[in-house]
């Protein structure tokens, strides 16, 4: 799954070579933490977080096939 969100995010942001995804585990539950250049982070987030959610949700059904809960967080540093 955390190939299926790199592959995803470095298709949508100028600088693909900054997206940085780390698996974490919280209450049972895989959450992907999601780091990208400041620049790039509008674009992963979408108007009205259309994009972020659709990738979000295509995690979840991705790993409730494989009997999973997943979800999904943008992690913006401060720089």
């Amino acid at each position: 799954m955390q190939d299926f969100v790199e592959y995803v995010v470095k298709g949508l942001v100028d600088e693909p070579d900054a997206v940085d995804v780390t698996e974490t585990e919280r209450n049972g539950s895989t959450v992907y933490e999601l780091r990208v250049a400041s620049d790039d982070a509008a674009k992963v987030i979408g108007r009205r977080g259309v994009t972020i959610n659709a990738i979000r949700s295509l995690l979840q059904a991705g790993g409730a096939k494989k009997g999973m809960r997943c979800g999904l967080e943008l992690v913006e540093d401060d720089d």
